[in-house]
């Protein structure tokens, strides 16, 4: 996935500025692709250039103007063509995975440092979990009268609940495991 990609999504979802976008990458587009604030205008400017999005000058007051971004009909035209790519399964990265397997040859010291970060690294996960639950109750309060659009949103939703269950199950294995050596 490019992040034009990402960037096109977040925009049908709702237009806003390069500020607001960055902000939404780092609450919830960026669970899933991140990006710098540099990154999201670098790319902003050359989708204009490409006219896949447009931008419309809103006055503040008492502030510089702000840019709000919508996508344009190529942009749409190239999200369509992206959605009928085939995705092929990624590679997993996963850093806490490598630290348990060395673990395996660090002695008494090691599982120790690691049973601490493996106890800090569920309760961000678990404080996640929390917030993706709170979420669904904001978002989707009524799951049985939204319309396309948002069962979509609310799937993905309910997909980020579902991993971090799977991954608070798996930490919770790895605890019991490192207690037992």
């Amino acid at each position: 996935m490019a992040l034009e990609h990402a960037i096109l999504v977040s925009l049908l979802e709702r237009p806003g500025s390069g500020y607001e976008l960055a902000r939404r990458f780092e609450r919830s587009i960026g669970r899933f692709w991140t990006a710098t604030h540099q990154q999201i205008y670098r790319v902003l400017k050359r989708m204009e250039t490409d006219g896949w999005v447009t931008a419309e000058q809103i006055g503040q007051d008492g502030r510089p103007d702000k840019r709000r971004f919508s996508v344009a009909a190529p942009g749409e035209d190239a999200l369509v063509e992206w959605l009928r790519a085939p995705v092929a399964p990624e590679a997993v990265r996963h850093e806490l995975a490598v630290k348990i397997r060395g673990a395996a040859f660090t002695g008494d010291a090691g599982r120790a440092a690691l049973l601490a970060e493996v106890r800090r690294y569920r309760a961000e996960h678990e404080t996640l979990l929390t917030t993706y639950l709170n979420g669904e109750k904001r978002d989707f309060p009524d799951p049985m009268n939204l319309d396309a659009g948002q069962r979509l949103q609310h799937v993905v939703l309910r997909g980020g609940i579902a991993y971090e269950r799977m991954l608070l199950d798996w930490l919770d294995d790895v605890l019991d495991t490192l207690r037992a050596l």
